[in-house]
């Protein structure tokens, strides 16, 4: 569940006229994003791994997953994204180097298990 960063849009503005953010809301968001990139690495390098990917055909294939994730998030926020996020940046970047890492411990495990064991 993705929450709105806006405070109730009578309270939307300070006294000096800036937006105000729901720090928390921002947060919870951003937490979201990571759980999903994670959770698909997760299953990306699990799937590299037992079909066998080596070189940069599972690279490619963590690059596919990570746009499929990006895709189906801005979908799921649509047009505003600025209602949830600071910037439409975190929906394709937040979160893609620390799934990476996530990703290659899971192929190198399971391709070890399934291919060289």
């Amino acid at each position: 569940l993705i929450v709105c960063v806006h405070y109730h849009r009578s309270t939307n503005m300070d006294s000096l006229g800036k937006t105000v953010l729901n720090e928390r809301a921002l947060r919870h968001n951003n937490s979201i994003i990571e759980y999903c990139r994670t959770s698909l690495a997760v299953i990306a390098g699990a799937t590299a791994g037992v079909i066998g990917m080596t070189g940069l055909y599972g690279f490619l294939l963590y690059l596919l997953y990570s746009v499929f994730v990006s895709t189906a998030l801005t979908i799921k926020v649509g047009t505003k994204w600025n209602c949830y996020f600071r910037s439409k940046r975190a929906l394709w970047f937040d979160g893609v180097f620390g799934g990476l890492f996530t990703y290659v411990l899971l192929w190198t495990f399971v391709y070890g298990m399934v291919h060289v064991f």
